[in-house]
């Protein structure tokens, strides 16, 4: 069998893993999917720059677009990055010439793909993306065929590796946030801009493509409310511990009869459950379903070799004649995404308030509460530090206090509203830390 020719758009980090994984595995490849895959053609913007595998001897192209379409490829390899520009230039350039397309772009997938599938199924080509969520774990292939005959309830899980390396290291070291991430970016775990992944921008947009996956939704990141982590302290790390507790960044989608609920933000998870367990910068997904249950994958959620792995898994797919539909149905049978109306939430929430000692403060908050019909599980409220024994100054009227409070179940609505209304009372030091609890 003629063997399929791919054009490798973007020579990267990944880009090179997937040259090298060919070179190193590509006999075996070509066994397993009865032809070879082999590399025709590149494109990048430094043509000059070394790399770890030889591409002097592959049809360069300056423009990734002309790499698309070009007729001595078969296939795309879209490993630019990036919504707009070249990246969707390439890919839909490649879709239109009836060429199939494998990519690693969340954020393409995340504003484009289902005009992009539409595309991919109107010239009968497949469009792959098992890189562009979590790396080297298979949960696209696992929702879109290994759990085909499952109705999916809720999918959920560590999708970001810089913000779990940071709340990693700041639970087991006790350091602040911006410390934290000064080293992560000095390792490479963190860009020199970190702010897509720690505010949870990177987190959404992989969270709407399982969405997607798992309940044959149109994909929507609009509708995504988000919370990054820079606003977690070392004092809610170690609430937490106390009570039982560790904190992740977690996406989480689950249907309901009013729609699609899907939200990214900061959890307490109980320190015994599977997910809290997951650290460093690995990743995690979590999928419950009516048959199969609750199943979890754990895995590299980024990195040449990991990543590297799902394209090739997807380019054997394509050489194979594997076919499946994009998102898991036909377009025609995608429904619209329709946001859930909030619910309350089941687990309820933290609460850290740095409260001025004063008089009527306190019973301020819990009027401020119980507007809002918020019951109250457990207060604690703790010593400033500078009343604590031995600090060499006593305590003072007007210092804060730390005071740390679990709610019932409720909304969120109420939270906030009741949060923002003590906020302007006057009575807390800082903005008030919120945090849900998830009971797993």
């Amino acid at each position: 069998m003629e063997p399929l020719k791919l054009g490798l758009a973007g020579l990267g980090t990944v880009g090179g893993g997937v040259l090298e994984l060919i070179a190193h595995n590509g006999e075996a490849l070509a066994g397993r999917c009865g032809r070879a895959l082999v590399v025709t053609g590149v494109s990048a913007r430094d043509r000059a720059k070394p790399r770890t595998v030889d591409v002097s001897k592959l049809e360069w192209f300056d423009d990734p677009v002309a790499l698309a379409r070009s007729p001595s490829i078969d296939v795309l390899v879209e490993l630019i990055g990036g919504a707009e520009g070249s990246a969707r230039a390439a890919v839909e350039a490649a879709l239109d010439a009836g060429k199939s397309v494998v990519t690693a772009n969340k954020a393409l997938l995340a504003e484009h793909g289902t005009q992009l599938a539409r595309r991919a199924e109107a010239k009968g080509v497949s469009l792959n993306f098992e890189a562009a969520v979590a790396g080297g774990i298979p949960i696209v292939k696992t929702l879109r065929e290994s759990l085909a005959g499952n109705q999916v309830k809720r999918v959920f899980g560590i999708l970001n590796g810089t913000c779990n390396y940071i709340l990693t290291r700041m639970q087991n070291e006790g350091k602040g946030f911006a410390e934290v991430l000064a080293d992560a970016q000095a390792a490479g775990y963190a860009e020199a801009d970190p702010s897509f992944d720690v505010d949870g921008h990177d987190t959404a947009h992989k969270l709407s493509i399982l969405t997607s996956l798992a309940f044959g939704t149109e994909i929507s990141t609009d509708t995504t409310p988000l919370e990054g982590i820079r606003t977690i302290t070392p004092a809610d790390i170690k609430a937490a511990d106390e009570l039982g507790y560790r904190i992740k960044l977690l996406g989480v989608a689950l249907r309901t009869d009013g729609g699609i609920e899907q939200r990214v933000h900061p959890t307490m998870l109980p320190k015994n459950s599977a997910i809290a367990q997951v650290d460093g910068v690995l990743n995690c997904v979590a999928v419950d379903s009516d048959f199969a249950g609750e199943i979890m994958l754990v895995g590299p959620g980024a990195g040449a070799r990991a990543t590297a792995s799902s394209v090739v898994s997807d380019l054997m797919d394509i050489a194979t004649g594997t076919s499946r539909p994009t998102f898991r149905l036909p377009v025609a049978s995608v429904e619209p995404h329709i946001r859930a109306p909030i619910r309350a939430h089941e687990g309820g929430y933290y609460i850290r308030l740095s409260v001025y000692d004063r008089t009527g403060a306190f019973a301020a908050i819990a009027s401020r509460m119980a507007e809002q019909g918020i019951s109250l599980e457990s207060i604690v409220q703790k010593h400033p530090r500078a009343g604590l024994p031995g600090s060499g100054r006593p305590s003072r009227i007007d210092e804060p206090t730390p005071v740390v409070m679990i709610t019932h179940e409720t909304t969120e609505a109420a939270i906030r509203q009741a949060l923002e209304a003590i906020e302007a009372d006057g009575h807390v030091h800082e903005k008030p830390q919120m945090i849900r609890i998830e009971k797993l």
